[in-house]
């Protein structure tokens, strides 16, 4: 494994793993401090609009900041999803984390194939011994072939 070129992967003792995440520019924290300071600013608005009679504009903010807490929330629960994928000795271990579920699965070495799950630019599929996982939703579709041979190379290299 010494002499493959890796674009995708990192290597450590144990061997190689790649790290497929979602691409999100806001932590779930930073979401949260963002949403606590959107709520002060909409109650010190709506506070003043109440003091000069339009009580309406407390009920349309309460809506606002309970329509904008539901989006932060299906964001947030979504902004840790990625894919691991670890190649060691003789196993391929494949982790997926979606909404806080994390799904794993566990290929030998010599018995996996990765292959295009359509065509083109589609997600990666690996499978052996009667199992398959789909892999690459957080690549670009144009970066996809790329990361497969690399996991190709990597297996025979293995």
């Amino acid at each position: 494994m010494s002499n493959l070129v890796l674009r995708f992967a990192t290597v450590s003792g144990q061997g190689l793993h790649w790290l497929l995440k979602r691409n999100c520019s806001v932590t779930p924290v930073q979401l949260g401090w963002v949403y606590a300071s959107l709520c002060l600013l909409s109650a010190a608005i709506a506070a003043f609009c109440w003091t000069l009679g339009a009580h309406f504009v407390t009920t349309f903010a309460g809506l606002e900041l309970a329509a904008v807490g539901v989006a932060f929330l299906v964001y947030a629960r979504h902004a840790t999803d990625g894919e691991r994928i670890s190649l060691t000795d003789a196993r391929l271990v494949i982790e997926r984390e979606t909404a806080g579920r994390l799904e794993r699965a566990e290929f030998r070495r010599e018995w996996v194939r990765v292959e295009p799950a359509e065509g083109d630019g589609s997600l990666i599929r690996v499978s052996a011994q009667g199992k398959s996982v789909v892999v690459g939703r957080y690549v670009r579709p144009e970066l996809r072939p790329a990361l497969a041979t690399e996991i190709r190379k990597a297996l025979r290299a293995a």
